[in-house]
């Protein structure tokens, strides 16, 4: 019960959080977040805090780690909110908190109403470590990604319709916006490939062990974001191209990941296993 009530408490300062950035974004104008930038980042790195300590309880058990699908969550959400706590301090692009900020608080929350009874047990095989540590990373860099990219998709929309008034009009060029986009592509993408060769050393029977779905997604979304950085580094893809692969590409690995495996979990009661 006291974890759900830390868990309700961090919702509210990462909402916080997104309304003071709100705030700045359409109401007062961006200098109302230079203002008052020290209320927003520590309001943020409050809640970043009090989701780990939630997520580390509900996660790190004596005998082993529980990634059930709704821990899994929350720890994707801390990740996605720590990078978002990050962009604050990186000018013109610290509106990203705005939507991530909310989603990470409920991510938590939810992990509290519905607990897992999934125990994966860590066997201390540095290999294994590495694939579950850079495939989350490599998930939340890739989800923040995704969203960069729908931000984007809203500012080119409004450019060709020639809506640059309001407050759309103190994002960055679209040139920068990209920029960072794809740097974020390319560092999810890094990880996702170093994850994929470590989580091949635990296959040994994909139907026992039920990886199937996951392994053939999870390639099908390296394939995606493979042929989108080769396409902007031959071909200069930017605008709607790269938002629709970027997008596709994100849908994929969600599936891979938390759509497998939430028809595994929750709907069929099973669960992935390292052993056949």
């Amino acid at each position: 019960m006291w974890f759900t009530g830390t868990a309700v408490l961090d919702l509210v300062l990462y909402c916080l959080a997104a309304l003071a950035l709100l705030a700045g974004f359409f109401g007062r104008g961006p200098g109302f977040v230079r203002e008052r930038k020290g209320f927003v980042v520590s309001v943020a790195a409050a809640a970043v805090l009090l989701h780990a300590i939630v997520a580390y309880a509900a996660i790190f058990l004596p005998h082993g780690m529980d990634l059930g699908f709704f821990n899994a969550a929350a720890l994707v959400g801390w990740l996605v909110a720590l990078i978002a706590f990050a962009t604050l301090f990186k000018p013109h692009f610290d509106k990203l908190g705005i939507v991530l900020f909310p989603l990470a608080g409920v991510s938590v929350l939810l992990a509290e109403l519905f607990p897992s009874d999934r125990l994966m047990v860590i066997t201390g095989d540095w290999p294994l470590d590495a694939h579950i540590v850079l495939s989350l990373i490599a998930y939340s860099l890739l989800a923040v990604a995704a969203v960069q990219a729908l931000v984007i998709a809203v500012q080119e929309h409004r450019l060709r319709q020639r809506a640059t008034d309001g407050a759309w009009s103190a994002l960055p060029s679209l040139q920068l916006m990209e920029r960072f986009l794809f740097q974020l592509i390319a560092a999810g993408f890094a990880l996702l490939t170093v994850a994929l060769i470590f989580g091949l050393l635990f296959v040994h029977n994909l139907l026992a062990q039920h990886l199937t779905h996951k392994t053939v997604l999870s390639g099908i979304a390296w394939v995606v974001f493979a042929v989108l950085l080769w396409g902007r580094w031959q071909f200069g893809w930017r605008g709607r191209t790269a938002i629709r692969w970027t997008l596709g590409g994100f849908v994929v690995l969600a599936l891979a990941y938390f759509g497998d495996k939430l028809i595994l979990e929750l709907i069929l009661g099973r669960h992935w296993t390292l052993k056949p």
